[in-house]
């Protein structure tokens, strides 16, 4: 089962690639905005963690699906020092797909514990949202 739902979260990784993140000139008709929960490390599925963790290191973009959820996944890759954020600009449904915009936020000047400086973080944010069998564009 669990080989399944790694195809699964590959084919819609796969989709994405194929969609491109042009519109070929044509406007996005937004049809709502997608009500979604962030979701701590502790309550990421544990088939998904595993996948997040063998990625962390670098930048990743990727969704996964499991039970009637549709789950969105960013990671901003290795950061020097902790204290960073990541901000979610929009998420909505369109005419032809998911669109998901996040922003990595900087830790605020002077904000950094003087202890932890040297060391590493690796800022991720999984959106919990509902299924929508559509590709997820990532903004």
């Amino acid at each position: 089962m669990g080989f399944m739902l790694r195809g699964i979260a590959v084919f819609l990784a796969a989709a994405f690639i194929m969609t491109g993140c042009g519109n070929n000139g044509e406007e996005i008709k937004k049809i709502k905005d997608l009500e979604f929960t962030v979701l701590s490390e502790d309550d990421f599925p544990a088939e998904l963690k595993t996948m997040i963790d063998e990625k962390r290191e670098q930048a990743f973009k990727m969704t996964y699906q499991d039970s009637g959820f549709l789950y969105i996944c960013v990671g901003y890759g290795k950061q020097a020092t902790g204290g960073y954020s990541i901000s979610v600009n929009d998420l909505y449904e369109a005419d032809n797909a998911v669109y998901a915009d996040t922003i990595l936020l900087g830790p605020e000047p002077g904000a950094i514990d003087l202890t932890k400086k040297n060391s590493p973080s690796y800022p991720v944010i999984v959106l919990k949202t509902e299924y929508l069998e559509k590709s997820v564009v990532f903004v």
